[in-house]
């Protein structure tokens, strides 16, 4: 098992103080579940819609590390309901709010409920990398081939 990490939060004010903190559903699992706060509402995502959705949190990432925010499988898979920008990247130098942003692909509308499931945090550590202007690069057998260079499939 990985070393662990530990994430301070602060829970933002009016957050409903009685939705648990991103938490691990299983032993294995590499991303913990963000919760809607909605302020005790529900929040409509027409199909096409995309909504910045509030966890009621903000966090504070240790430096050398980041937060990923991740869709959650069942809800693509079930309703359609993805995030447009994954994986999303929370800095550790980041203390606004922590909202997740959702689009719904799906032909219906979904409707989020107050405290619902929406996205998975994965913390990741982070390498920086220093970009220097070369005078060519060196030759590999792909070259430049691209956007399905290698074949279908």
């Amino acid at each position: 098992m990985a070393a662990e990490v530990t994430i301070l939060v602060l829970r933002e004010p009016g957050a409903d103080a009685a939705l648990p903190l991103p938490e691990y559903q299983t032993a294995g699992a590499a991303g913990a579940d963000l919760r809607a706060d909605l302020g005790g509402a529900e929040l409509e995502l027409a199909p096409g819609q995309i909504k910045l959705v509030p966890t009621g949190l903000r966090v504070q990432i240790p430096e050398g590390y980041e937060m990923q925010i991740r869709p959650r499988s069942s809800l693509a898979l079930k309703h359609g309901v993805t995030l447009p920008n994954t994986p999303g990247t929370i800095d550790s130098d980041y203390r606004g709010p922590l909202g997740v942003i959702m689009i719904n692909l799906g032909t219906a509308p979904y409707v989020l409920q107050h405290g619902e499931r929406i996205a998975q945090a994965v913390i990741a550590p982070v390498t920086r990398a220093a970009y220097v202007i070369a005078e060519a690069l060196d030759d590999t057998a792909r070259g430049a081939g691209g956007f399905g260079s290698t074949g279908r499939g």
